[in-house]
C-alpha cells in the first residue's frame, strides 16, 4: 500500500475507534485506547495484512508518542502534589520498582536488558486513562480523587526517570550525571517559566488565539521541540524531553488567564488525541504480535501473568502505603487504579523492541496485559468506591496535605 493510502487507512481508523467506542458503551465501557489497538490488529499483518510497518508509519507512532507523553507531563499540577502523601507515593513506586525487577528477572528470557523493561513497565500508572473514569464516576474531587492524582502522578514521572537511568545504555554513574545535567537544564527553564511574564504576553494570548496566528499554540510546540533536541543532545530518550516539556507548558501558560489557558490547550488536545496520539496506538496493533500470543504456550501464559503482576507489583505497595486513615475499600480501588497500565507500557515495550532488547512476543503479553487492566481494573475499583463515598465535604476537592 502507498504512503497516501497507508495514512488514509489509519485515519479512517481513527474515526471509526470512537464509534466503535461509543456504540459499545451501551453494553461495555472500553477505552478508545484499547479499540485503536485492536484495530491496527485487525489491519495488521497477522489478520488481514492491509498494513505492514514502514518508515511512515514509524515516524507517525513516534509524534503520536511525543504527544502523549507531553500531554501526560501537563496534567500533572505539582502544586496540588506535595505533603506526606507524595512522600508514600514515592515510597509506594520505589518498592513498586524493585518488586518489578524482582519479577521480570523470573519471567523475562532476554536476559537483564529485557527484565528492565518488563520491570519499569510493571511499575507504571495510567493516569490519562483513569481519571476520565473517575471523573464522570464523579469521584474526581473527593479524597480517592486526590490520592489517586498524586499515586498516579508519580506512576507516570517515575517510571519516565527510571528509563532514563536504567534503559539509557550508559553505565549508571554516567547516566545519573547526564540526567542531573538536564534535570538542572530544566530546573533553569522551570524558574524562566515561573517568572512573571510581561504584559504583553497575555495580551498576545489573548488576542491571536482565535486568528490565524496561533501565537500560544506556537510557542507550546516550540517548547516541546526545545525540549525533545535537548534530550537528544543529552543522549537521552525522547519521552523525558517530552514530559518535561508538557510540565513547562503548565507553568508558561499559569500566568494567562483561564479561559485563554484552557482553550490553548483544548486546541493541543484536540490536535494529539485528534491525530498523533491515534497513529501512535494504531502503529502499535499493527506492530502487534499477534501470531506469537495465540500461538499457545509460554507468551498466552505470560499474559496472565503480567496481569497479575500490575496488581502486585504497582498494586501491593499503594495498599499498604495508602494515606494513613484511608479505609480498607478505598485503598483497595486506589490501588487498582493504580495498577491500570497501557500507555507507558505500550511506549517502554515499543522501546524494548526497536532495540532489540525485548523480544516481540514478550511484548505483546505486557501489551495485552495492559489493555487487560484497561478494561477490567477501573471498573472494578468503581465498585469498590461509590461516587458518593468519595465526596468531600461541600463538594470541593481535597488537597493531599488535608490528609
Amino acid at each position: 500500500m502507498s504512503d497516501a493510502g497507508a495514512l488514509v487507512l489509519i485515519m479512517t481508523l481513527a474515526v471509526l475507534a470512537p464509534a466503535l467506542t461509543y456504540l459499545a458503551g451501551r453494553w461495555l465501557a472500553v477505552p478508545v485506547v484499547v479499540v485503536e489497538i485492536l484495530l491496527g490488529v485487525v489491519v495488521g499483518p497477522d489478520v488481514l495484512g492491509w498494513l505492514r510497518p514502514d518508515d511512515l508509519i514509524e515516524v507517525l507512532s513516534q509524534l503520536g508518542l511525543c504527544t502523549l507523553i507531553f500531554l501526560a507531563g501537563y496534567e500533572i499540577d505539582f502544586a496540588a502534589v506535595s505533603g506526606a502523601v507524595l512522600r508514600r507515593s514515592v515510597s509506594a513506586w520505589l518498592v513498586s520498582l524493585a518488586l518489578g525487577l524482582g519479577a521480570a528477572v523470573l519471567v523475562a528470557t532476554g536476559g537483564t536488558d529485557a527484565a528492565l523493561y518488563v520491570g519499569v513497565a510493571l511499575t507504571s500508572t495510567a493516569l490519562g486513562t483513569v481519571l476520565p473514569v473517575l471523573r464522570d464516576a464523579g469521584g474526581l474531587r473527593g479524597r480517592l480523587g486526590s490520592a489517586v492524582l498524586t499515586y498516579g502522578a508519580v506512576g507516570e514521572f517515575g517510571p519516565i526517570i527510571a528509563v532514563a537511568l536504567l534503559l539509557s545504555g550508559r553505565a549508571p554513574g554516567r547516566a545519573a550525571l547526564v540526567l542531573t545535567a538536564f534535570a538542572l537544564l530544566t530546573a533553569g527553564a522551570v524558574y524562566l517559566a515561573t517568572r512573571p511574564k510581561p504584559p504583553w504576553f497575555a495580551a498576545a494570548v489573548a488576542r491571536t488565539l482565535d486568528t490565524s496566528a496561533h501565537f500560544p499554540v506556537r510557542c507550546v510546540v516550540l517548547l516541546l521541540a526545545a525540549m525533545l533536541a535537548i534530550s537528544r543532545a543529552f543522549g537521552l530518550d525522547v519521552l523525558l524531553g517530552a514530559f518535561a516539556a508538557g510540565v513547562l507548558t503548565r507553568l508558561v501558560l499559569r500566568d494567562a488567564a483561564a479561559a485563554d489557558r484552557k482553550a490553548t490547550m483544548s486546541k493541543i488536545e484536540g490536535f494529539g488525541f485528534g491525530f498523533l496520539v491515534p497513529l501512535f496506538f494504531i502503529s502499535t496493533g499493527v506492530g502487534f504480535d499477534l501470531d506469537a500470543l495465540l500461538g499457545g504456550g509460554r507468551p498466552l501464559l505470560l499474559l496472565g501473568v503480567f496481569l497479575v503482576s500490575f496488581l502486585l507489583v504497582r498494586g501491593l505497595p499503594v495498599v499498604l502505603l495508602a494515606p494513613p486513615g484511608m479505609p480498607l475499600r478505598e485503598r483497595a480501588g486506589l490501588a487498582l487504579y493504580c495498577s491500570t497500565a497501557l500507555p507507558l507500557v505500550v511506549a517502554i515495550t515499543s522501546l524494548g523492541v526497536s532495540g532489540g532488547r525485548l523480544e516481540t512476543a514478550e511484548a505483546a503479553a505486557l501489551v495485552g496485559a495492559g489493555m487487560l487492566s484497561v478494561l477490567v481494573f477501573p471498573l472494578l475499583a468503581t465498585r469498590c468506591v461509590p461516587a458518593e463515598a468519595d465526596a468531600a465535604p461541600g463538594g470541593r476537592r481535597v488537597s493531599s496535605g488535608e490528609w
